[in-house]
């Protein structure tokens, strides 16, 4: 069972994918937000492709666990993804995912440039990660 993770940003969808066994989360691509709909269109292509059988949004929620203006738009976005392609959709805590994306990046060295090509691929591979490990079997 394959479960498609993405860290929504406002210019750019991180995207893992886990292993078969739902194991483990790669990062596989980042999809930039330039025209509407195209966002849509590309995750349903991956989920057709990888034969996903669910999908995880990160949620961002405040420090204080509430659930801000960026966390509502998430929401959207998943309830808009769990009508357009039919399948289970789960929103998932993703405090500090990027942040932590990011220190992973500069504690290896990466260049400025490159670590804007990977920080939301790698976000959402953190992401998608820890919601495998929390309902890891």
């Amino acid at each position: 069972m394959r479960i498609l993770g993405l860290d929504y940003g406002d210019r750019r969808i991180g995207v893992a994918l886990s292993d078969v066994f739902g194991w483990t989360a790669q990062g596989l691509e980042m999809i930039e937000r330039k025209r509407e709909g195209d966002d849509f269109r590309r995750i349903a292509e991956l989920v057709k492709e990888h034969e996903v059988e669910a999908i995880v949004v990160g949620l961002p929620k405040n420090m204080n666990g509430t659930i801000g203006p960026r966390g509502e738009i998430c929401m959207a976005f998943a309830e808009e993804l769990r009508q357009t392609l039919s399948m289970p959709v789960h929103l998932w805590d993703e405090r500090l995912t990027t942040v932590a994306a990011t220190r992973t990046l500069l504690e290896a060295d990466v260049s400025r440039r490159k670590r804007k090509l990977v920080v939301d691929k790698l976000a959402a591979s953190l992401l998608l990660q820890n919601y495998l490990d929390a309902h890891g079997k």
